[in-house]
């Protein structure tokens, strides 16, 4: 029968290379140690020890019953610490956002998970559509989200606001309205709205929508956006992490413009259970060091 206080033992076992610091260690007798490594060759019907006296060295079957023995135990503390919501550097992370927030938010979040080995990340980049579904059918315990929702078996949650930049070629040396026009414009899921949002209060006598500028593309990638500015073949407007993060940074500029216009994100969970602290400490987190790169840490930003 499988009794994991035999392999417990054998690990102290090979760690101390001495039955009598395994029983003093395990507070139990010498006796009882020989005990428990026999009947784990039983089990497993294999000799685990060549004995020389008082010493011994392992047999190929040791070596293998050592190395799972210790992956074992690592992924029994490992399941251990995930039953415990009130941990905060422990436990399995599921999330789901935009690529524009992803591209920041994940690396973000592998770095603290290097920091914290008890944590697992499974992070989905996903459409704000797709990200709902998943909460509400458990697939994800939390959501970032562009708009708010609406549903009964959802909490959402304001929870951090970017800028939206407008970013050109860098060689583009216009500054006003019609000269964007000339330019055209590069699309992707949500920019139409951040165009709208962020054109409409920076040229209001002059932008009426964005049905008079002329399209140069698609791409439901919005980091792949920055790409075709960068070439020359429009301009768009972007969160400003998906600026910060894009290879092609150096090859576009952002306009400057005299009203700023932020995009929301929005926390999305399902009502009936309450997010883990380890997600409320990673939300928090990345978003002061947001407020630091963005405003030093001004509490009255957003």
């Amino acid at each position: 029968m499988f009794n994991a206080l035999y392999f417990r033992t054998f690990i102290t076992l090979v760690e101390t290379g001495s039955f009598t610091q395994t029983a003093r260690r395990l507070e139990m007798t010498q006796p009882g140690v020989s005990q428990h490594i026999r009947k784990l060759e039983q089990y497993l019907q294999k000799s685990l020890l060549n004995r020389h006296g008082r010493r011994f060295t392992l047999t190929e079957a040791g070596r293998r019953t050592y190395d799972y023995a210790v992956k074992l135990f690592a992924e029994h503390e490992h399941f251990r610490h995930s039953l415990d919501d009130e941990s905060l550097d422990s436990g399995e992370c599921r999330l789901a956002s935009p690529g524009s927030v992803g591209l920041m938010f994940y690396p973000f979040i592998l770095g603290y998970q290097q920091m914290h080995t008890g944590l697992t990340v499974n992070y989905s980049f996903a459409f704000n559509s797709e990200i709902v579904a998943d909460v509400l059918g458990g697939r994800h315990d939390l959501g970032i989200i562009t708009e708010p929702v609406r549903h009964p078996e959802l909490n959402c949650e304001l929870w951090h606001q970017e800028p939206l930049c407008l970013v050109v070629p860098a060689d583009f040396t216009g500054t006003g309205w019609n000269d964007l026009v000339a330019l055209g414009f590069v699309n992707y899921s949500d920019g139409l709205q951040h165009a709208t949002q962020l054109l409409r209060a920076n040229f209001p006598d002059e932008f009426r929508s964005m049905s008079r500028c002329p399209r140069q593309g698609f791409t439901n990638e919005v980091s792949m956006v920055m790409d075709a500015v960068a070439r020359g073949l429009g301009f768009s407007v972007v969160s400003r992490l998906v600026l910060e993060t894009s290879p092609w940074q150096r090859q576009v500029k952002e306009l400057s413009l005299p009203q700023v216009v932020h995009e929301t994100l929005y926390l999305v969970t399902h009502s009936s259970t309450e997010l883990p602290r380890r997600y409320r400490r990673l939300l928090e987190e990345f978003r002061e060091q947001r407020r630091h790169d963005l405003y030093g840490y001004s509490e009255t930003a957003e």
